[in-house]
């Protein structure tokens, strides 16, 4: 398998590519053209054959792909055989949401800890997993390697919390504080979820307009 320097449009596109070769699999499609897979997916055939062709050679002419192979091709490209594993720092309303509705395991991470300052939650379990103070955090992360961070902290400790993972050996920051962390480490990824931008642009989307050609 090749793997060069990739796009970031690519790479936004490959869970994708996942997602809905897994549904056809589930559903007992055992091949697929990329003309087919492109309609399913509002691509055209000669995207999703560039696309792939920046990881290696798959498919078969006048066969089109396996779809069982391919999702799983895609998997180890997507690092989702790896054990990455996740923390989630602030176990309140979006962090108890994560923790009860999101299928971490799904995606290849497995959920090992939440930390919060919260003496009401702290030393007790959410659907299984442990919440530890804030104040563990060093120490836990001294004991036990954790891949990604999960940051549903309030903003005005969103950057400490996040340097304090850093410190502690995380390579990956998944942040939903909105807003910009500013990290320039080289050596660690943030993913910066946006609420209030995706709404926003939601709203643009659909909010009635004249036409920019109309006169007056």
């Amino acid at each position: 398998m090749k793997k060069g320097k990739v796009s970031n449009a690519v790479i936004r596109r490959l869970p994708r590519y996942y997602g809905q070769l897994d549904s056809l699999y589930q559903v007992g499609v055992v091949r697929i053209s990329s003309s087919a897979l492109g309609k399913a997916m509002n691509l055209t055939a000669s995207q999703i054959r560039q696309d792939l062709s920046c990881f290696g050679e798959f498919g078969q002419q006048g066969y089109g792909y396996n779809v069982e192979s391919l999702r799983d091709e895609i998997a180890e490209i997507l690092g989702m055989n790896q054990g990455h594993t996740a923390i989630i720092l602030g176990a309140g309303n979006l962090g108890r949401a994560l923790i009860h509705n999101f299928q971490f395991s799904q995606n290849g991470f497995r959920l090992t800890a939440a930390f919060d300052t919260d003496p009401a939650i702290v030393g007790k379990s959410i659907a299984g997993v442990p919440v530890y103070s804030i104040d563990q955090l060093d120490e836990y992360l001294a004991g036990h390697p954790t891949s990604v961070g999960v940051l549903t902290v309030p903003q005005t400790v969103a950057l400490t919390t996040a340097q304090r993972l850093i410190a502690g050996g995380v390579k990956g920051i998944w942040n939903f504080t909105n807003i910009e962390l500013g990290i320039r480490d080289e050596g660690v990824v943030v993913e910066n979820v946006h609420f209030a931008d995706s709404l926003l642009a939601l709203s643009y989307l659909i909010t009635p307009r004249s036409s920019e050609n109309s006169e007056e």
